[in-house]
């Protein structure tokens, strides 16, 4: 009988360990999804947004080169400092930090463009985090975009804090879900919902205001003073 309950110990004994080995493991997974891969990626972006910069700043005037990054994303409510914006919105690009473009299943419009829907994603936990406070965002705060020669200030019009991550017509160029009937110059900011998951997506609109043109010091606008 004793030694049955010896053997019985020693089963629960080492099932215990077995789930505190477990719950460490799973907690350094945690570690590492929701802060180390920020770190890597805030490297990997920051480093980028240099290439890019450095670029600018000896390239001669021409064709937009959308290879590096096309500009910088601003959200003063997010408070996520810069973000460089990439084309594309595949895992290997945003995983390092950036924000991207949409090329499907809607293709975004650039900002330099007439008319359209300049869209884009980022992830909002892990990789950098650039829309963690997507949800701060409020009618009417800013969203700005710094190209080479010119500021884009954006006004946020409308949030949608749920949406099925297949609904694409958040994209189209007339985002007709957030209110919009003709076109115009919209900027669309997307990533997953709620936090931590991967089930919906969070979507902010906003319109442009105005452009300005960047001068030798790259002043920015008022809305980043």
């Amino acid at each position: 009988m004793a030694r049955a309950r010896n053997r019985i110990a020693g089963v629960i004994s080492v099932f215990g360990e077995l789930l505190i080995t477990a719950g460490v493991i799973m907690g350094l997974f945690v570690v590492y999804s929701l802060w180390w891969t920020n770190v890597l990626a805030d490297r990997e972006a920051d480093k980028q947004g240099d290439e890019v910069r450095d670029h600018w700043a000896s390239a001669a005037p021409g064709a937009l080169d959308t290879r590096d990054g096309i500009g910088f994303l601003h959200v003063p409510a997010m408070k996520n400092g810069e973000v460089l914006v990439k084309k594309g919105t595949d895992p290997k690009t945003l995983n390092n930090g950036v924000a991207g473009y949409y090329t499907a299943p809607v293709k975004s419009a650039l900002p330099s463009a007439r008319q359209g829907n300049f869209s884009l994603a980022a992830h909002r936990d892990g990789h950098g985090a650039k829309f963690h406070n997507i949800h701060k965002l409020k009618n009417g705060d800013s969203i700005v975009f710094e190209t080479k020669d010119t500021w884009y200030v954006y006004k946020v019009y409308k949030t949608l804090p749920e949406t099925s991550k297949y609904n694409v017509d958040v994209l189209q160029p007339v985002p007709k879900e957030s209110g919009k009937t003709k076109p115009g110059r919209y900027v669309t900011l997307t990533t997953c919902t709620p936090v931590y998951t991967s089930d919906y997506r969070y979507v902010v609109w906003g319109e442009l205001e105005r452009t300005e043109k960047v001068d030798n010091a790259r002043t920015p606008p008022a809305e980043l003073r």
